[in-house]
């Protein structure tokens, strides 16, 4: 008789708890499309989604992922942007959209990735694949292990370009990832993304301008990359960086997945980005290789080491709520060196109220090397006295 009556009493104060949290989180807005995510790579927070690991064909943004091998191939010196490739037969005849090259050409490394990216050029795709792996084949091997390497757990991939084929899928969250780490790894190849008409000298005018539209009605947006399929619909990532008095350049990631025309994919996204900037505020909590705390080390070179972050630590909460964040710091306790820079030492925990948000790595931000023998032994006298 007891239970039933504090169940009672408690289920009303309970639906509120519920009601209370719910609220803490703003409503994401309707998307029309398959499938979507909205990710804060400032943070790296998701902040909205909906079914994030169905499996979607991804059509040409297959194409981020062959544009990561490529800049990846780039950065180690195996290619140069000037470098002249030959067009295949391979590449002239494939299907879809073309920068229209042709096996008389010769054409520089830089002309392809533009012709990738802005014409979403399948030949341009396949010529640069050929360069990297050898063949497609190949390449298409190293896609799929770079897929692996990323943390893209559901993307599986068959050709470099983004035409249907069995098996050849991914999902929003890989999206994601891959999105991510693309403008996290290459910044300085970022800027072919914005790019809004391009053609390749003696080729035709058709399929010059840039298939996002978000480029020509939003000046905050500088990429990523259209697709679309019978299979697939219309999909589209696009990239947005807004300057705010708390935080400088923050960026976010919408993508749509599965709409049924190229204004819709560019409306639901513009609606996400705009709704993220909006409903979410972002909060620069230390820039990075700041020193979150410094607490004593013993038996080292140095008194104290700096705990913090190679990059900016940075948290979306919804906006209006950013007095409520408050930090706190675990680790070990004494300290004993030799720490090397890098060494994860203790935890950022983040929390809003008592409700943890997130949890932080902290490394060592410079090392402490042991100190010498009478060093190490008066530093065991102290803590033996401690």
């Amino acid at each position: 008789m007891r239970t039933r009556w504090m169940q009672a009493l408690l289920a009303p104060l309970f639906a509120l708890f519920c009601l209370a949290a719910a609220a803490q989180a703003p409503q994401a807005p309707e998307v029309a499309a398959k499938s979507y995510l909205l990710m804060d790579v400032s943070a790296n927070q998701v902040l909205a989604a909906r079914d994030p690991d169905s499996p979607v064909e991804p059509a040409s943004l297959t194409k981020l992922m062959t544009a990561y091998l490529v800049f990846d191939a780039l950065k180690a010196k195996k290619l140069t942007l000037q470098q002249a490739l030959p067009v295949s037969e391979r590449a002239w005849k494939m299907p879809g959209s073309r920068m229209f090259i042709d096996p008389k050409m010769q054409v520089p490394v830089e002309d392809l990735i533009k012709g990738m990216i802005v014409q979403s050029g399948n030949d341009a795709t396949v010529a640069l694949a050929e360069a990297v792996g050898g063949s497609v084949e190949r390449f298409v091997e190293l896609m799929n292990q770079q897929a692996k390497a990323l943390g893209m757990k559901n993307t599986g991939y068959r050709n470099p370009e983004g035409l249907t084929a069995p098996g050849h899928t991914t999902t929003a969250r890989d999206l994601s990832i891959l999105s991510t780490r693309l403008m996290q790894d290459f910044p300085e190849y970022l800027h072919y993304y914005s790019i809004k008409k391009y053609r390749y000298q003696g080729t035709p005018t058709a399929n010059d301008t840039n298939r996002n539209m978000l480029l020509f009605r939003d000046p905050t947006v500088d990429g990523l990359k259209t697709g679309h399929t019978e299979a697939a619909g219309y999909c589209l990532i696009a990239t947005a960086k807004r300057d705010f008095p708390n935080l400088q350049g923050r960026r976010l990631v919408a993508i749509v997945l599965g709409a049924n025309s190229e204004n819709a994919r560019a409306n639901e996204a513009q609606k996400l980005l705009n709704w993220g900037y909006t409903a979410w505020e972002g909060l620069k909590l230390f820039d990075g290789n700041q020193a979150v705390v410094s607490p004593p080390i013993w038996k080292g070179t140095a008194d104290t080491v700096k705990l913090g972050q190679p990059l900016p630590i940075v948290l979306a909460v919804p906006a209006g709520s950013a007095s409520q964040i408050k930090t706190q710091v675990a680790r070990p306790d004494p300290l004993v060196a030799p720490l090397t820079k890098g060494q994860k030492v203790a935890t950022l925990k983040i929390l809003s109220g008592d409700q943890l948000l997130r949890e932080v790595p902290l490394v060592a931000l410079d090392a402490v090397e042991e100190a010498g023998i009478f060093g190490r032994a008066w530093d065991a006298i102290r803590l033996w006295i401690k």
